[in-house]
């Protein structure tokens, strides 16, 4: 831990996957399986985790699964950006920061979710009520699975707050994108801002191209929880040349893996089970149980998956995977 600077490696760009949740079949947590995942990611070469996120399913504050799965994250990613996902109304939204700072979290991935009709002024307000506690990364959801249309004036305000350390960009549209990059701009702290793509649907294309002079310069996604070791591959070689013909080849392929992966057919219901799929195949994964027993693979889903896995051999990390994984799951 001497010397790990996690806002300088937040910064610079890094892989940052937005942890999944490992169950028994019974639908218990399977604390060994969860340390696996995180011991994968992080010797794939990933610089930090995101937990109790979207990806961890939210139903884990109404299992009481919170602070449990933080808390595994935390003892085994200690040379790692630690990231914990912060929702709900205010009272909920300072308990979960507290606990996450208590549990040596770094910074609080902050939904606005819970806060449908708020004004900007009431939404400003309650991510600084939370950056009183510790330091934020902003998160535009996509309104196809909670989120909510914030305008550039929203993001010039929310980056100009002092708590404010980098902004997760996942509308999943490029015009709201857009919005975030230039409410940024314009907040006179741009330079200390970290941008990253949530757009799971154009990693690529997110983090080789500019606007206005800034950079995308890193993901934190739901894909880079699957294939971790080739997503770090891939932010290496971009961040070497990010004007690299091949690029326009993988953005092509790695959005055609996710729509299958995510589920982009059925409005991204079977998402997590998507992600789970991946991991279950690789062996990470028991099964793909998710706490809700209703939440699976969608109709024709795993055929997508199975032909994108085909498809496109040199995405996947299954060799790096085999190597490590009794290791992992020791």
């Amino acid at each position: 831990m001497a010397g790990f600077d996690w806002r300088a490696r937040l910064r610079a760009g890094t892989v940052i996957p937005a942890h999944p949740l490992a169950l028994t079949p019974d639908r218990k947590l399977d604390d060994r399986r969860q340390r696996a995942l995180t011991r994968y990611y992080l010797d794939a070469g990933a610089g930090g985790i995101a937990v109790g996120v979207h990806t961890t399913q939210f139903a884990i504050r109404e299992h009481g699964l919170y602070e449990p799965v933080l808390s595994l994250a935390a003892e085994e990613a200690r040379d790692a950006i630690r990231i914990a996902g912060v929702c709900g109304a205010r009272r909920q939204a300072l308990a979960e920061a507290e606990c996450a700072v208590r549990l040596g979290f770094h910074a609080a991935l902050l939904s606005l979710a819970a806060l449908p009709e708020a004004g900007i002024e009431e939404l400003i307000g309650h991510a600084q009520a939370v950056g009183e506690i510790m330091p934020i990364v902003g998160f535009y959801l996509q309104p196809a699975v909670g989120g909510r249309v914030l305008p550039t004036e929203f993001w010039r305000l929310f980056a100009a707050l002092d708590c404010v350390v980098a902004i997760k960009i996942a509308p999943f549209n490029r015009y709201r994108t857009l919005d975030v990059l230039r409410g940024v701009a314009e907040s006179g702290r741009a330079d200390r801002v970290a941008l990253y793509t949530g757009n799971d649907d154009h990693i690529v294309l997110d983090l080789t191209t500019s606007f206005r002079g800034l950079r995308i310069v890193g993901g934190l996604l739901g894909q880079w929880a699957v294939w971790t070791r080739r997503a770090v591959e891939m932010l290496e070689g971009i961040h070497r040349d990010p004007g690299a013909a091949q690029w326009r080849q993988v953005a092509g392929e790695l959005t055609d893996a996710n729509a299958a992966i995510f589920d982009a057919a059925h409005e991204f219901r079977g998402s997590i089970a998507g992600i789970h799929e991946i991991l279950r195949r690789q062996g990470l994964l028991d099964g793909i149980w998710c706490l809700d027993p209703d939440e699976a693979l969608s109709p024709g889903q795993l055929g997508e998956i199975e032909r994108v896995c085909a498809a496109y051999p040199h995405l996947n990390d299954d060799e790096f995977v085999a190597r490590n994984r009794a290791r992992w799951l020791r």
